[in-house]
């Protein structure tokens, strides 16, 4: 995943891995790309459990200034 919060929040998934270190891999290859090498250290890679929903309880937006 790519974060970028400059201008607010700009969160972009670079793809899904079944491995840490492929996931790794794809982050190294992504941060010489146009638009991701300007900030390379934006990337998080995290571990999620499959066939686990998220976002169960839903979300709020709050308006930029609150």
């Amino acid at each position: 995943m790519f974060v970028d919060e400059r201008d607010g929040d700009d969160v972009k998934l670079l793809g899904v891995f079944s491995t840490r270190e492929r996931a790794e891999a794809g982050r190294e290859r992504a941060r010489v790309l146009p638009g991701f090498r300007d900030e390379p250290e934006c990337f998080v890679v995290d571990g999620y459990e499959l066939d686990v929903g998220t976002w169960g309880e839903g979300f709020v937006r709050v308006p930029p200034g609150e």
